[in-house]
């Protein structure tokens, strides 16, 4: 089975930084596309960013910038880099794995999730 473990959650100041981690195992990691998603409340789950198995990027229009997306294939780890954080990206944040074509951010392209791991940005 797929599995996927996300950590580097926790509590930070408004404009602090954290690091999130994914490392995924059971399967060929390098292969496919990954991405970073939130989740608050009961709003729908939110595409941050996006890194296809050639290593290409990309991000939320309104997250570009702030938040940087890269992968280490040596150690199946995805990483989410995050700056500035500000009181709304308090979140629980998802890494996933797309098996097949992604076409956006959004959550139906991908197949494997994780659990996540919070995020919370407060004075």
């Amino acid at each position: 089975d797929v599995q996927l473990v996300e950590s580097g959650g926790g509590s930070v100041q408004p404009g602090g930084s954290l690091t999130l981690s994914c490392v995924v195992s059971g399967y060929t990691y390098s292969a496919y596309s990954m991405g970073w998603f939130r989740q608050t409340g009961g709003k729908e789950r939110e595409g941050i960013a996006a890194i296809e198995s050639d290593g290409n990027p990309s991000y939320a229009g309104s997250l570009q910038g702030r938040f940087t997306i890269s992968k280490d294939n040596a150690e199946n780890t995805l990483y989410l880099q995050m700056n500035n954080l500000k009181p709304e990206d308090t979140a629980m944040y998802y890494c996933a794995v797309a098996t097949g074509v992604v076409c956006g951010l959004e959550s139906h392209w991908y197949d494997y999730w994780g659990r996540g791991t919070q995020v919370t940005v407060s004075s």
